[in-house]
């Protein structure tokens, strides 16, 4: 006998509270995705939410660094509904299109390094970090990958072997893709150093794997869930040297700190070295899933044909969403935007610091920044970090937290936040943090 629920049976309530649709989830959905908040979005504009039930929250979280442009730019929805009427869907390598052909050769131009790129697109940041790795393989025929404690890569396997923290991510998945190491990435409050990053490395190529067996050194500019923690610039020119010497792919994760987040198009403008590899995704595309890898033109073509690609890589809708994302960055200046913005949370952050002793850090490029806290003795706060969310969220306001210990609170609003928002949201956050 077929005991099958008809689809007939399974109804949608006509205004469902939050804690019903919860409760539904609860019972439809498995618990190993987490829930931030237990609010359900009804719609968005810009920097702002609204649930179900009406009410309002000021959107600090921004999608976690998806959304540099807002919720529902006129722009990326015009050019969206431009491509509705032309296609959805041929899959780029069965029947390519122009304007993949054409936001390949803007990434090619506005990537770091003047000499050959090339771009090939996929659908999520662990794709792009995933195809990567192939092409560092392909390129050097070696296997071994080199990443820093504190990472994230994503949640495939080969992203959660590069990632360097176990809780939640890793917790019952293993075993892991092999010749993957983690070295410590430098953290001055904390007492890592470039050198004890640096002697890690070494103590690598004596201890665990030759240097000619390694294919690529992959790194966050500024390390996304793992803190916040911005990498020296002193780091980065000494592993382009480490690279170089040793035939090393040196690969970018510019995953959450691209297009704009870090007042530079790009966290690698902040610095005097180019990766051969650079990763992007999230903001590249507003919201629609669209991935991305650049790089030198001869290492991108080391895979051979077919070795690259994916049913959905390069959706056209989120292709024609990223040439609006693009231009809203250059015609709106959302680079100088993130850094006077930052500069206000910044500001805002260190004048808190006299009547909240639990800040230990205030840290950041342009508008990628974030507060850390800490107890009297030095050690993590994460409880003091997570009263802060319960209280902002209470009055309307979502943040995000990040760290090994979740102690860190980081802001990713939109660049295109009114100023009157933000200056809304930050008062919400003060209150939260001294109540």
């Amino acid at each position: 006998m077929n005991t099958a629920v008809a689809p007939s049976a399974v109804t949608q309530s006509s205004s469902p509270t939050n804690a019903q649709l919860d409760q539904r989830r609860a019972a439809a959905a498995p618990r190993g995705v987490g829930i931030g908040f237990p609010i359900y979005a009804d719609r968005a504009l810009n920097s702002e939410i609204w649930d179900v039930e009406g009410n309002r929250y000021i959107d600090f979280a921004a999608g976690i660094a998806v959304l540099n442009t807002g919720h529902r730019h006129p722009r990326l929805i015009a050019a969206i509904r431009d491509q509705l009427d032309h296609f959805t869907h041929t899959a780029y390598q069965v029947v390519p299109y122009e304007s993949s052909v054409y936001l390949a050769e803007r990434l090619n131009a506005l990537t770091p390094g003047s000499h050959a790129k090339k771009t090939a697109f996929f659908t999520t940041g662990v794709e792009a970090v995933e195809n990567a790795i192939k092409i560092a393989r392909a390129h050097t025929r070696r296997p071994g990958v080199i990443a820093l404690t504190g990472a994230f890569h994503g949640r495939t396997f080969m992203g959660m072997a590069l990632t360097g923290k176990v809780v939640p991510y890793k917790v019952g998945f293993g075993p892991f893709p092999g010749s993957i190491y983690h070295v410590p990435a430098p953290m001055d409050i904390h007492g890592v150093t470039v050198d004890d990053t640096l002697h890690a490395i070494q103590n690598l190529f004596k201890c665990d794997i030759a240097p000619d067996q390694v294919a690529a050194i992959i790194i966050e500019p500024i390390q996304g869930e793992g803190g916040f923690y911005v990498m020296p610039p002193a780091l980065m020119v000494a592993i382009r040297a480490l690279c170089d010497q040793h035939g090393i792919v040196m690969i970018a994760d510019e995953i959450q700190t691209g297009f704009a987040r870090t007042g530079k198009l790009f966290a690698m403008d902040h610095h005097s070295v180019v990766p051969d590899l650079m990763t992007m995704a999230k903001s590249l595309a507003g919201g629609m899933p669209l991935s991305a890898v650049c790089g030198r033109a001869e290492i991108m073509d080391a895979p051979a044909p077919g070795g690259l690609g994916g049913t959905y890589a390069g959706n056209p809708l989120g292709i024609a969403s990223a040439h609006a994302v693009l231009d809203v960055i250059a015609d709106e200046q959302l680079c100088a935007r993130a850094e006077r913005l930052g500069k206000v949370l910044t500001d805002r952050l260190n004048s808190l610091r006299a009547t909240v002793p639990q800040i230990s850090d205030v840290r950041g490029l342009g508008c990628m920044a974030a507060v850390e806290f800490a107890k009297a003795d030095g050690t993590p706060d994460t409880d003091f970090t997570k009263l802060i969310v319960q209280r902002a969220q209470k009055a309307g306001l979502l943040l995000l937290t990040c760290g090994v210990y979740g102690n860190v609170i980081r802001f990713l609003f939109p660049l295109t936040i009114e100023d009157s928002v933000l200056a809304e949201g930050l008062d919400i956050l003060a209150a939260a943090m001294t109540a």
